[in-house]
């Protein structure tokens, strides 16, 4: 018995190999590789060995007792999702005190790090 299913995509061309994946004709992209590359994938009836031939609107892909028939569909960029407004800020004050970060005192080591220079290993 033979299966045809319909692939609608979105973008054209598209690999041979993802569109096997695409279908669920294969569990993954190395299974997919390795069945095109056996010769076990006709594309518009020629057997394909090119793993990423690139299949466009129209073609037809057997895999097995499977047939896939491509139809290339374009986005509606006019509909766009709903944008979600970011939450308002608080605007409640905290009432905790807060210490003020005091600048430390400058040691030697700390005027060679901010110039730049390098200090002496000592083994």
């Amino acid at each position: 018995m033979t299966d045809v299913y319909l692939v609608e995509i979105d973008q054209q061309p598209i690999e041979l190999y993802k569109l096997l994946k695409i279908a669920d004709l294969v569990s993954g992209g190395g299974e997919a590789k390795i069945v095109i590359s056996e010769g076990y994938v006709l594309l518009n009836n020629e057997v394909e060995f090119q793993k990423r031939k690139k299949v466009y609107d129209g073609d037809y892909i057997q895999f097995g007792d499977n047939i896939i028939e491509v139809k290339f569909v374009e986005k509606d960029y006019t509909e766009q999702p709903p944008v979600k407004s970011a939450p308002s800020p608080s605007k409640k004050k905290s009432t905790q005190n807060k210490k003020k970060n005091k600048p430390k005192p400058q040691t030697a080591k700390d005027t060679n790090k901010d110039k730049g220079k390098r200090r002496a290993i000592s083994f």
